[in-house]
């Protein structure tokens, strides 16, 4: 599976329900991919190609990474503490991509 489609999987898996009231951006840096942003705003959520002038958190992984915290198979916070994951900004954030999107 590609990165633009691992993504367009997340946006697929978005929970609008948990998304209420939030205006936040999630940026992914992928190492040995492009970066995206996904937009969300109050219950809708937006894929991007590209940077974001101001993004809430970044997390910065390659693809495989990325694939496996999806997918699943891999937990996102082991992925953290192993070295595969970092994020910049409002890191507490990253904690809410499990309620936001549906991983598995």
């Amino acid at each position: 599976m590609s990165v633009a489609q691992v993504f367009e999987q997340l946006e697929q898996n978005f929970n609008a329900d948990a998304a209420q009231g939030l205006d936040l951006v999630f940026q992914f840096d992928i190492e040995d991919d492009k970066t995206y942003h996904l937009v969300i705003n109050d219950g809708t959520c937006k894929l991007h190609e590209g940077a974001h002038d101001d993004p809430s958190v970044t997390l910065i992984m390659n693809s495989e990474t990325l694939q496996g915290i999806v997918s699943g198979e891999t937990d996102g916070m082991q992925a953290f503490m192993a070295g595969q994951l970092r994020a910049e900004g409002d890191m507490m954030l990253a904690t809410k991509l499990g309620e936001l999107f549906k991983m598995g």
